[in-house]
């Protein structure tokens, strides 16, 4: 739950450098609690699935020494994953008459 990091006690140790702990000070310094605490754990967690704490670290660097808040959207974009690295999945479905055959071989007792 976002909210939760407000009083959290571990919070600093939460965060995994320097820089993610300002991020979370000039966030709570320019919008409502809720969206800061919710801004946050989206870092947190776009840095842990897609291991790019310390590139995401220095994008937030950058937009503290510009003065500006972390663009959320172009952020997610930057850190998406490459769909050309992506694995193609194909899911086969079997026919459902394939089940009925199953059903019925259970319900009259034929062993497989």
């Amino acid at each position: 739950k976002p909210m939760a990091l407000l009083n959290l006690v571990y919070r600093d140790q939460l965060f995994p450098r320097e820089a993610y702990r300002r991020t979370f000070d000039k966030l709570m310094e320019r919008l409502p609690e809720w969206q800061a605490c919710r801004t946050m754990v989206e870092l947190l967690a776009m840095a842990h699935e897609r291991g790019c704490e310390s590139e995401l670290a220095d994008q937030l660097t950058a937009a503290l020494q510009a003065r500006r808040l972390p663009d959320m959207a172009a952020l997610r974009e930057r850190f998406a994953p490459d769909p050309a690295r992506l694995p193609r999945v194909v899911v086969r479905l079997a026919p459902l008459n394939d089940y009925e055959a199953l059903l019925g071989a259970n319900l009259t007792g034929d062993a497989a």
